[in-house]
């Protein structure tokens, strides 16, 4: 399953820059190539850039890295909802509170980088369970429509939004 093969109707308009991001890779394929770059790019980070904020209120690589494994989290949960349950209606989550509860500038770049791994597995492990009819199941997320498999496409869309950011604006 690629992302031409999703419908307008499967997400908010909001999360097609993101969808677009991923190209026509599969989505397995999409998230264990995401997991291995974004793993190589974290460890080349200089030590000194790991916990710099470019601007007043911007998140550093430390904090970004820990949104990225939030964010897998959350879509994953949404995606196990709309796919095993009916009418699934997901409250949202506030990033910027997840960020200031994190504690992840106190944290080794090792010790997010592993929970990083051992998130994306998890989360790849869900996609793989899946089938087809599953993957196509939808529910609400934040008040608009989702399904399984457009969330899987996020995560891995906004996963290379992130790390074009830190490119760009820390390197």
């Amino acid at each position: 399953m690629t992302t031409d093969q999703l419908t307008t109707k499967e997400f908010n308009p909001y999360y097609k820059v993101y969808i677009d991001k991923v190209g026509e890779k599969p989505l397995l394929k999409a998230l264990e190539d995401g997991r291995d770059k974004t793993i190589q790019f974290f460890e080349t980070i200089p030590e000194p850039k790991l916990e710099y904020a470019y601007a007043e209120g911007k998140w550093t690589p430390k904090e970004l890295l820990l949104h990225l494994i939030d964010a897998d989290r959350v879509f994953s949960i949404r995606a196990l909802f709309f796919a095993r349950s009916e009418n699934a209606n997901l409250s949202g989550f506030d990033e910027n509170v997840f960020a200031e509860n994190s504690n992840a500038n106190s944290r080794s770049i090792n010790n997010l980088i592993e929970e990083y791994k051992l998130v994306r597995n998890a989360t790849i492990a869900l996609f793989e369970s899946l089938s087809e009819d599953s993957l196509k199941k939808t529910g609400k997320a934040s008040g608009s429509l989702l399904s399984a498999r457009a969330a899987g496409f996020i995560i891995c869309g906004h996963e290379i939004h992130h790390v074009e950011v830190i490119q760009e604006r820390y390197l």
